[in-house]
């Protein structure tokens, strides 16, 4: 189980060059389906990666269309695949205000991890957030070969998004689900955990220290632990956000 970690520790993937910029903002699906795209520190190489632009709303008249139902479905699978906890659509190179959460039993590699039933995040926002910050080791689908990075993320969140039938829903996400939903809004702002870290440590490293309890993975962040969403405005869209940073 401990391959879970890696994997948002979210892992193991391919590049995306079927997908081409073109169709970048589209519901289209290869025929071959969704490879996972790779982070890049080149910043020539990020123009045109789908990681680090912009990604459209998602608009009301895709609701409860075939297109982005399938969409979701081929999403879902690629998440499933790669046994991840969460994914992005800018994972998969289409830049859509889509993300997707499950933890099911499978995924609970340690016990102070909870399970979370699949939903769907569509153009989300975080209304609020607690002053509180933790600390978690994330690794990433989009990071295959990196070590984990700690980074600092709110302790709890309110949020608001639309779900496949463009019903408004609102909620409360502590613990695990309140990181994997902020680790999938940060893709959708641009970027991975790479671009926030500050501290990485060796895969080997890691499971001996946490075994050994010399390593927690929810313990308080200081005040000057790097944020992963540092850049972010609570209560802002995110065309408000790729505005304000243009």
């Amino acid at each position: 189980m401990k391959l879970i970690f890696i994997l948002l520790l979210i892992s193991l993937v391919t590049g995306c060059s079927h997908i081409t910029p073109a169709n970048y903002h589209s519901l289209y699906i290869p025929a071959d389906g969704f490879k996972v795209v790779q982070h890049t520190n080149s910043n020539q190489a990020r123009k045109d990666n789908a990681l680090y632009l912009p990604s459209r709303k998602i608009k009301n008249d895709e609701f409860k269309t075939n297109g982005l139902t399938n969409f979701i479905k081929e999403l879902r699978m690629t998440m499933h695949s790669k046994r991840g906890v969460g994914i992005a659509a800018n994972q998969v190179g289409k830049n859509l205000q889509i993300f997707l959460i499950e933890v099911n039993m499978d995924a609970l590699w340690y016990e102070q991890l909870d399970v979370f039933p699949f939903q769907v995040f569509i153009n989300p926002k975080i209304t609020k957030a607690s002053s509180e910050r933790i600390n978690f080791w994330h690794g990433c689908l989009s990071a295959t070969g990196e070590k984990p990075g700690n980074v600092a993320t709110y302790e709890w969140i309110e949020y608001e998004a639309l779900n496949a039938d463009g019903e408004l829903h609102r909620g409360r996400l502590s613990g695990f689900a309140a990181v994997i939903f902020q680790h999938e809004l940060r893709h959708l702002l641009g970027g991975t955990y790479l671009d926030k870290a500050g501290h990485f440590i060796d895969l080997k490293e890691f499971y001996s220290r946490l075994e050994n309890n010399e390593l927690l993975l929810f313990e308080q962040a200081d005040k000057d632990a790097p944020m992963l969403l540092d850049d972010y405005v609570i209560n802002e869209t995110l065309d408000e956000y790729y505005t304000r940073n243009q």
